[in-house]
């Protein structure tokens, strides 16, 4: 039998020094890669934990009488029942002394929570949802099923979201524009959560509130002003 080349013991010798080098390589890197994903993971637990923090103190609202928690929907109701002429928009002045003060009362909380956020050094904004609702015609259900009616009804709520945000504003109730962003909305005769039922449908004619706690940038626009 031949002896093995005397080349053989000097290369395979460097081979495995070379996987050596290889391998550590590979596991510095991997380690590495994998501490850098621990601390984003870290931080990702600690933002979602203090925006928990902020959603528990905006649940503050449950002490007011003029808002009501839907868990199902996450969203507050406003409990001031508005009752709208049909296919109006203004709001009776009878309605505005409580509507200026649960506007105050969600302005105190909101701005609560922003000093929180920012003792907090978190970097959170938030998206305000001022939401009007309308009702069916309950005496005749085919024209619930109409495109055009539909499309008005959409019209007629988000005017009624609008009529409120303008009155909490003609009344100093304001958001800062720079940590906050009104957003007025209207679902017509739909939406989720809405009331069903004999005699029910009329309770639609109602607000929504959503606050919506979000990280980045909130950008700027030209055509925030709400008409007066």
């Amino acid at each position: 039998m031949r002896a093995p080349s005397s080349f053989f013991w000097p290369s395979y010798a460097d081979l495995l020094t070379a996987l050596f080098v290889v391998m550590m390589v590979l596991f510095v890197l991997s380690f590495r890669l994998f501490r850098e994903r621990e601390e984003q993971l870290e931080l990702f637990a600690t933002n979602y934990k203090k925006i928990k923090e902020l959603e528990q103190a905006l649940h503050r609202l449950d002490e007011s009488p003029y808002f009501e928690f839907q868990p199902q929907n996450q969203r507050y109701e406003l409990m001031v029942p508005v009752q709208f002429a049909q296919w109006e928009y203004e709001i009776p002045q009878k309605y505005t002394k409580n509507l200026i003060e649960a506007g105050q009362q969600l302005q105190a909380l909101i701005e609560e929570a922003d000093r929180a956020s920012i003792a907090n050094e978190l970097d959170v904004k938030y998206l305000v949802i001022v939401e009007g609702m309308a009702a069916r015609d309950p005496r005749d259900p085919q024209i619930n099923r109409d495109r055009t009616f539909i499309q008005q009804t959409y019209l007629l709520s988000y005017q009624r979201a609008l009529a409120l945000a303008s009155l909490w504003k003609r009344n100093g109730i304001t958001f800062d524009k720079d940590n906050f962003e009104l957003i007025i909305a209207g679902s017509g005769i739909y939406g989720a959560g809405r009331y069903n039922g004999r005699g029910e449908e009329g309770k639609n004619r109602r607000f929504l509130i959503q606050i919506i706690p979000k990280t980045g940038q909130i950008q700027k626009r030209e055509h925030e002003e709400l008409d007066e």
